[in-house]
């Protein structure tokens, strides 16, 4: 039996507790129950009766039994129009009123504009969210994390290596199984992410004690930076709820920007903010493949834009997907039936476009690959080859492309190259080759340009790893060798092994542009040791 929300909660469980106080005979006819008043006169009662006080205990835990699973039989269930009202009805943890929470919140309600781009990012993916959370019984709140993470883009990437909507970094991503290969990054499958993401906050949510609060803030900095605050508050008798814990600076706004997204939504009206409407209602489907397939064939199948389909499916790092899996694709679900079908009748002898290469002297594996834009891995993997051994006149299957790969416009390769061609400012961009050793520190240093713009330029991280022959792009202000305050003598230095122009600009303290300059030097290259190099240096700062 249940009752509605807000009245006295009397269950069934009340009075099983009743019966079980009492050791009053029941009626072999399991429809009725008789209980016998109780007669103090009569030598033959029970040897246990509940008491008037014993009642009132029993229905008062009754009462507070939670209602989680009640279910109101005669309440139609609720519709909306709008995801986001479907959200904000469900909201349900607790938001405090403190200066963390509304200092975010108000940062919000100043940018209206920002809450609609971000939730025009949305659109195609909320519905589907908030399904995935429903279905787990997860707090709806979480829906509203993609906006902290990535503000909903699928292809951010953050300074610390965080990749997709849920912004995972390459480690986690392999503990939550999302692939990531020269193909493939299951970190921006949106998807995948989702699953992953969902799974990993109830991990947390597990590890944490059933605190939602502090599996939130584990979600930005890792359950055991939150374990070990939790631990520091135990050892000092302090609370260890998440307004307790000492905790990074990004970790201690995370959960307040949440709070205050929940609150803002909650209370739209209130703070006169107007969310973009999304329709309640199914937006996607997901439909596999299950071979490789060219991009631009499965959005003419699909009968969308290529660079439509890919926006849909950002998980896909290059023109086709990965020939080991997986092969799903995000479509709208208007579109999904016909996609199917096309699929179905497809040979797989459509699905790609192939080359046969004949390897001649000279070639390797690398260079092979590098000409056609696919890795050696896809090469070695198609070919069947072990290691980077080929002989001359050994003829390769090399998949390609069936359109001009400029037209492929979200590749990884594509969106770097729009990254680094970005117009900033007045600047005037420099193209720098990675040496063996070289560092994003040590090149940032070299050309004085800040170590987060430099990788921001080339959308990496300052932590990513280098690889020799990597092209940066590095916007400069106009370089000049004029040295005031100082001493400019003029020195020959000759080049050793392992040196780079960024090792030498930093040595010298002067500015690689400058040494280019000097030398008449196209950056491009790589040095030769033994080489001179004429440089002007202030030796009162050397």
């Amino acid at each position: 039996m249940y009752i509605k929300k807000n009245n006295i909660v009397i269950l069934v469980s009340a009075l099983i507790a009743l019966a079980g106080c009492s050791s009053t005979p029941i009626a072999s006819n399991d429809t009725e129950m008789v209980v016998s008043a109780p007669n103090l006169n009569n030598a033959n009662r029970p040897s246990k009766i509940a008491s008037p006080s014993e009642v009132v205990d029993a229905l008062t835990l009754a009462a507070l039994q939670p209602e989680v699973g009640s279910i109101d039989l005669d309440e139609e269930p609720m519709e909306f129009d709008d995801v986001w009202n479907r959200i904000s009805y469900q909201l349900s943890i607790e938001i405090p009123q403190n200066r963390q929470v509304v200092t975010e919140r108000n940062w919000y309600a100043k940018h209206p504009s920002y809450i609609t781009r971000v939730a025009k990012r949305a659109e195609p993916f909320l519905h589907f969210i908030v399904e995935e959370i429903e279905k787990r019984e997860m707090p709806i709140e979480l829906a509203l994390l993609p906006i902290v993470e990535s503000a909903f883009d699928p292809f951010a990437y953050s300074h610390g290596r965080a990749s997709g909507l849920w912004q995972f970094i390459p480690g986690t991503g392999n503990r939550f199984k999302l692939k990531q290969t020269w193909w493939y990054d299951g970190r921006r499958d949106v998807a995948a992410s989702t699953r992953a993401a969902l799974d990993y906050l109830s991990f947390l949510h597990k590890t944490l004690d059933g605190d939602w609060l502090n599996a939130i803030a584990a979600y930005n900095s890792g359950e055991g930076r939150v374990l070990r605050a939790i631990k520091r508050n135990r050892k000092r008798h302090l609370p260890t709820d998440f307004w307790s814990l000492d905790l990074p600076r990004e970790t201690s706004a995370y959960v307040p920007k949440l709070l205050a997204l929940s609150d803002l939504l909650k209370r739209s009206e209130e703070f006169k903010v107007s969310w973009y409407p999304i329709a309640n209602e199914p937006a996607i489907s997901v439909i596999d493949a299950k071979k490789q397939i060219d991009i631009a064939k499965a959005a003419e199948l699909a009968d969308m834009e290529l660079n439509e389909l890919h926006k849909m499916n950002p998980g896909y790092n290059q023109w086709a997907t990965d020939p080991n899996g997986p092969h799903k694709f995000i479509v709208p679900i208007d579109k999904a039936e016909s996609f199917k079908a096309n699929l179905n009748a497809l040979s797989d002898s459509e699905r790609m476009a192939w080359t046969r290469y004949v390897v001649k002297s000279g070639d390797t594996l690398g260079g092979i690959a590098a000409k056609h834009k696919v890795s050696i891995a896809a090469l070695r993997d198609i070919n069947k080859i072990k290691g980077n051994m080929i002989r001359v006149k050994q003829a390769l299957m090399v998949p390609t492309s069936s359109q001009a790969i400029d037209n492929y416009k979200l590749t990884a390769d594509n969106r770097l190259v729009k990254t680094q061609n970005k117009k900033r400012g007045s600047s005037t961009k420099e193209t720098y080759i990675v040496k063996s050793g070289d560092t994003l520190w040590d090149i940032s240093k070299a050309y004085k340009v800040n170590l987060r713009s430099l990788a921001k330029w080339n959308g990496m991280a300052p932590t990513d790893p280098l690889k020799p022959g990597k092209k940066l792009a590095i916007w400069t202000k106009t370089p000049t060798s004029e040295k005031q305050n100082g001493v400019v003598r003029k020195v020959t230095y000759k080049v050793r092994n392992g040196d780079s122009l960024a090792r030498i600009a930093q040595k010298f303290k002067v500015n690689v542009t400058d040494i280019a300059k000097w030398n008449k030097l196209d950056t491009k290259k790589y040095l030769q040791p033994g080489q001179a190099l004429k440089l002007f240096v202030d030796v009162t700062r050397s």
